[in-house]
């Protein structure tokens, strides 16, 4: 049967047709409003599409699937693994996970495909699944493109041989291979917010486990999310985890989204370091143990990769690479990097170190051993050592899904043309623009202004940073908006300088 593009709730139709909108399948995993843009039976066909995936490439029949905290996702996942049980899969349900449980199950039961059902950072109302065929990796672009035409072209093939099977002790296993025999030998007091999603059942107890004293922040579980969404990029959640190291003392405060695959940072004086500096720190102190490393930043992050001198001086070498988990995965995997590290708080610790997925628990492990290895210096320390930048932070204009990737096609060739004609931007040359992923303009002393489009969101994607001055970062910033104004289907920003 093939899908319904729309459907209406309330209906018989809607109640026994799969209707899935086609923006869901997006660049690296698949995500929609529900049930506004995919019904349950239409789960069951992605479920049934994705089985028959499996089938096509060769892929041992046998998954493992989880789901996150939200109060429509066990739902959502039992609809998931009815298709692919009549594709003749063999699910392993493991529960509720956070995504880097999810990964790790793939090791720890020797899986050979992953399906989490999560919206992630995104707002109630969302609702998605990451997928992965080849550990440690997920969907990319031509997985997805090809699970999207066998379910919206109506290919799924029901098989016989489909299994159900609960597999308990996966997060006890995780937490184990989590903390190790790894023990703090300096105190430590860590705000641990978790914005009262899925980390909420795992944060606080790998914290204790390491010996480090836990300061809660909206730990108990709460699929309502009555304070913020958990998302450790958004300025809220970050201010209300500085505002808690004030208040209570702590040396720092971890923060940790939906789903529990990214790890924010606030110092101990409240200071919100944007993941990709706290990358940079995690580099510096990870390329004196390896040196000679490569580290891999998604084009959203400082230029510090490159630049910083203590990571020259340890030979460090650092990529550019495309954001997004699946893209940044396969890059650190291609290039033997040591880790991969985005400005979203996704990093990527590789062998041996992590096992090459993003997980926020392994990064807040890595950060409290970081600290234990440097017991007399405080995360402010750390932050003041770095090269000073200015930066925005994440900045998301509402861009709708079917023409996001139009519109950026257009801002990227406006921004080249203004190289090639020797324009300046922000009152300075333009170096180069970069175009692996958007269109990063790289001023001639090393400043630089980003625009792309979001590939989880109906959103482009801005960020901007000055190697010299806040007011040149508002400048860059300024005359990044100019380019974007002349969009008029470009709506206003999520947050603002």
């Amino acid at each position: 049967m093939l899908p319904k593009t729309t459907c209406t709730p309330n209906t018989w139709s809607f109640l026994r047709d799969p209707m899935i909108a086609p923006t869901g399948f997006r660049e690296y995993d698949a995500r929609w409003k529900y049930p506004d843009d995919i019904n349950l039976p239409g789960i069951t066909a992605l479920g049934l599409g994705l089985g028959t995936q499996m089938h096509a490439r060769g892929i041992e029949p046998v998954i493992a699937v989880g789901n996150d905290y939200r109060d429509y996702s066990l739902s959502i996942k039992n609809a998931l693994m009815l298709g692919l049980i009549q594709a003749g899969i063999h699910v392993k349900d493991i529960g509720p996970a956070v995504s880097p449980m999810a990964y790790f199950s793939q090791f720890h039961l020797n899986a050979p495909a992953v399906a989490m059902v999560t919206a992630s950072h995104n707002p109630n109302g969302w609702t998605g699944v990451k997928m992965g065929f080849e550990r440690p990796l997920t969907h990319g672009p031509e997985e997805m493109d090809e699970l999207r035409a066998i379910v919206l072209e109506g290919r799924g093939r029901p098989r016989s041989g489909g299994a159900y099977e609960f597999v308990d002790g996966v997060r006890e296993a995780y937490i184990d291979d989590l903390v190790g025999d790894f023990k703090m030998t300096r105190k430590l007091r860590v705000v641990c917010a978790t914005g009262n999603g899925t980390a909420a059942a795992f944060a606080p107890e790998v914290f204790k486990r390491i010996g480090v004293e836990v300061v809660p922040s909206h730990t108990a579980l709460d699929y309502s999310f009555p304070h913020y969404n958990p998302n450790p990029e958004a300025m809220e959640m970050l201010h209300d985890m500085s505002a808690t190291v004030t208040r209570s003392g702590a040396d720092f405060a971890l923060g940790f989204d939906g789903d529990g695959d990214r790890c924010g940072v606030v110092d101990d004086e409240g200071e919100e370091i944007f993941a990709d500096k706290v990358g940079v720190i995690m580099a510096r102190d990870l390329s004196k143990i390896y040196p000679g490393s490569t580290f891999v930043a998604d084009v959203k992050s400082t230029g510090l990769f490159a630049s910083d001198p203590e990571l020259i001086a340890h030979g460090a070498q650092a990529d550019y690479w495309k954001t997004g988990h699946s893209h940044m995965k396969r890059r650190v995997k291609e290039l033997g990097a040591l880790a991969g590290f985005e400005k979203s708080g996704h990093y990527f610790l590789a062998e041996p170190v992590g096992r090459g997925y993003d997980c926020g628990l392994r990064v807040a492990v890595e950060i409290c051993k970081l600290m234990d290895r440097n017991p007399s210096l405080k995360m402010s320390d750390l932050r003041r050592a770095l090269p000073q930048t200015w930066a925005t932070p994440t900045m998301s204009p509402y861009c709708a899904d079917q023409e996001k990737y139009d519109v950026l096609g257009r801002l990227v060739d406006t921004l080249v043309a203004k190289a090639k004609a020797g324009e300046s931007f922000a009152g300075r040359a333009i170096k180069e623009v970069v175009t692996v992923n958007g269109a990063r303009v790289i001023l001639d002393n090393g400043s630089w202004g980003l625009v792309r489009a979001s590939s989880n969101t109906p959103n482009l994607v801005v960020v901007c940073e000055s190697a010299v001055s806040e007011a040149e970062m508002r400048a860059i910033f300024a005359d990044m908006d100019a380019v974007i104004r002349t969009e008029p289907s470009v709506g206003d920003y999520d947050q603002t300088l």
